[in-house]
C-alpha cells in the first residue's frame, strides 16, 4: 500500500525536482525482414517499424497522463542493421525506410545503424561502415553504434583506425549543422544489448522481438536528498541509495505499463542518473552537493564512484530487472554542471577520462577542436576502450570534432544535446600507434572458462 506521504512525496520530485523518465524505447527484431533484395529489405523494415511502433507515442503519452510522470522520449531501437542488411547490401537505402518510418512515427530517435566488430571486421561490415557519415548526414532520427572492443575479444584497433576517420567525415558532412553527424554516433567496448539510450541504443540478438527499456533519470532528485545530509561518506551513500529505490521503482510502474499496452515484453529498467541542460537537473551538481567545489577537481573520481555504485544499489533493491546502463552519464553538453567546469577549466579531456572508469559510460558528447586528426580521434576511442576492456564494463566515445572551431569556442545543440565549450586536446601525435593496426589481446582475467 502507498501512503500518503509518499504519494506526495513523488509528486514535489517530478514538479520541482525534474523527476522524469527519460526514455521509453521500444526495441524490435528484424530478422524477418531480411532478404537479398535492398528494396525488399527496406520495404518489410518500414512495414515492420510502422506497424508495430505505430502507438508507441500515444502509449507514452497517455502513461505520462495517467500517472502525471513526465516521459520525455519515445524511442525505437532495432537489430543491427549491419547484420539486416548484409544479404543485400543495400545499407543505405535500408537506412533511409528505417529514418521515414520513425519520422511517420513521430519518434524522438530510432537507434541500431549499428556494427559488431569487436574481434574482427568482415568485408560486408567494413562496407557498412563507410556508409555511415553519409547515412547520419541524410536521416533525421536514426543514430548509429559501433563495438570495437570486448573484455573477452580484445580491442580491434583497426576499426578503431576506420572510426577516426567516421567520426571525422561524419562531422564535416554536417559542418553547417553543428557537426551534429558524430553528436549520433558512438563508439562502444562491451555494448549492452538492452540499452534504451541514444546513440548506442539496439536491439541485440540476444533479446525478443518485441521488449519495452526504459531509461529514468533523476539528478536533481539525488541532489535535494543530499541537502539534508550532514553526515559522513557512508550516510551519504545511503541517501543515494534509498532515493535511488524510489526513482526506481517509478520507472519499473511505466515499464510494465508501456509493455503491456503495447504487447510487449518487459525488458528492464536502465537506472542512468541521466541529466539535462536544464538548472536543477546535473550529475555534475550532485557531485559538488557530496563537497566538491567544482567538478573536475581533486576528488571527482572518488565522489562519482560512490554516486554510481549507491545508485546501483538502491535500484537491484527495487527491481529484479535491471540493465541496460545503470549509473551516472557524464555527457558535457546535457549537463549544465559540467558545462560550466569545462568552461572555466575545472574539467578537461584527461579528468573526464578518469572519470569514465568508475562511471556509467565514458567520454559523451565531448567537443573537440575541428582540426583534431582521425589518428588522435581514434587513439581517444582506443584509451576509452581499454579501460572498459580492462576493467570489465561498459564504456564509450562520443566525440564531436567542431569543424572550423577551436579551443574556448561554444558549440549550441538545442534541445536535450545542450550546449557545450571545445575542450583542448592534446597536440602530440599517437599516430605511429594508430597506424599499427591489428588487435590489442584481451586481458588475461577474460580467461574465466
Amino acid at each position: 500500500m502507498i501512503t500518503r506521504d509518499e504519494i506526495l512525496e513523488t509528486i514535489d520530485m517530478i514538479s520541482s525536482q525534474h523527476l522524469d523518465v527519460r526514455t521509453i524505447t521500444l526495441g524490435l527484431s528484424l530478422f524477418d525482414c531480411i532478404s537479398d533484395s535492398g528494396d525488399t529489405t527496406a520495404k518489410k523494415v518500414y512495414d515492420k517499424i510502422t506497424r508495430e511502433a505505430k502507438n508507441l507515442v500515444k502509449v507514452g503519452d497517455d502513461i505520462a497522463g495517467r500517472y502525471g510522470i513526465p516521459v520525455v522520449n519515445k524511442r525505437i531501437s532495432v537489430t543491427p542493421l549491419s547484420l539486416v542488411g548484409a544479404a543485400s547490401g543495400d545499407y543505405y537505402k535500408i537506412a533511409l525506410a528505417v529514418d521515414k518510418a520513425a519520422r511517420e512515427l513521430g519518434v524522438d530517435f530510432i537507434g541500431g545503424y549499428t556494427a559488431l566488430v569487436h574481434k574482427q571486421t568482415t568485408d560486408f561490415e567494413k562496407r557498412f561502415l563507410s556508409t555511415i557519415p553519409h547515412v547520419l548526414k541524410d536521416t533525421q532520427k536514426l543514430c548509429s553504434s559501433v563495438n570495437v572492443a570486448s573484455t573477452r575479444a580484445g580491442i580491434n584497433m583497426d576499426a578503431i583506425k576506420m572510426m577516426g576517420k567516421i567520426v571525422k567525415e561524419a562531422a564535416e558532412l554536417t559542418k553547417d549543422d553543428n557537426c551534429i553527424g558524430s553528436a549520433k554516433l558512438v563508439v562502444f567496448a562491451n555494448a549492452v544489448e538492452d540499452n534504451p539510450f541514444m546513440a548506442g541504443a539496439f536491439n541485440g540478438v540476444g533479446e525478443g522481438g518485441k521488449v519495452i527499456n526504459v531509461g529514468v533519470s533523476g539528478p536533481g532528485v539525488v541532489k535535494k536528498a543530499l541537502e539534508s545530509v550532514d553526515g559522513d561518506l557512508t550516510q551519504v551513500a545511503e541517501c543515494v541509495k534509498k532515493t535511488a529505490f524510489k526513482i526506481t521503482r517509478v520507472g519499473q510502474l511505466v515499464a510494465k505499463s508501456a509493455a503491456k499496452e503495447l504487447d510487449a515484453s518487459f525488458g528492464i529498467v536502465d537506472l542512468s542518473l541521466a541529466p539535462t541542460p536544464a538548472v536543477g537537473d546535473s550529475v555534475g551538481r550532485v557531485l559538488e552537493e557530496i563537497g566538491l567545489e567544482r567538478v573536475g577537481c581533486p576528488g571527482t573520481t572518488a565522489a562519482l564512484a560512490l554516486l554510481n555504485d549507491a545508485v546501483k544499489k538502491g535500484g537491484t533493491m527495487a527491481s529484479s530487472e535491471v540493465g541496460g546502463l545503470s549509473g551516472a552519464f557524464i555527457p558535457v553538453s546535457e549537463d549544465i554542471g559540467m558545462i560550466e567546469a569545462a568552461a572555466i577549466g575545472a574539467l578537461k579531456i584527461e579528468k573526464l577520462e578518469a572519470m569514465t572508469a568508475v562511471c556509467s559510460v565514458g567520454l559523451d558528447m565531448i567537443v573537440i577542436p575541428g582540426d583534431t586528426t582521425p589518428e588522435t580521434i581514434s587513439a581517444i576511442i582506443a584509451d576509452e576502450a581499454a579501460i572498459g576492456v580492462v576493467n570489465n564494463k561498459t564504456t564509450a566515445a562520443r566525440l564531436i570534432p567542431a569543424i572550423g572551431k577551436k579551443t574556448g569556442d561554444w558549440v549550441e545543440f538545442g534541445g536535450l544535446l545542450g550546449r557545450a565549450p571545445v575542450i583542448e586536446v592534446s597536440k602530440y601525435s599517437p599516430e605511429k600507434f594508430i597506424n599499427r593496426g591489428g588487435r590489442i589481446p584481451s586481458p588475461i582475467h577474460s580467461n574465466k572458462n
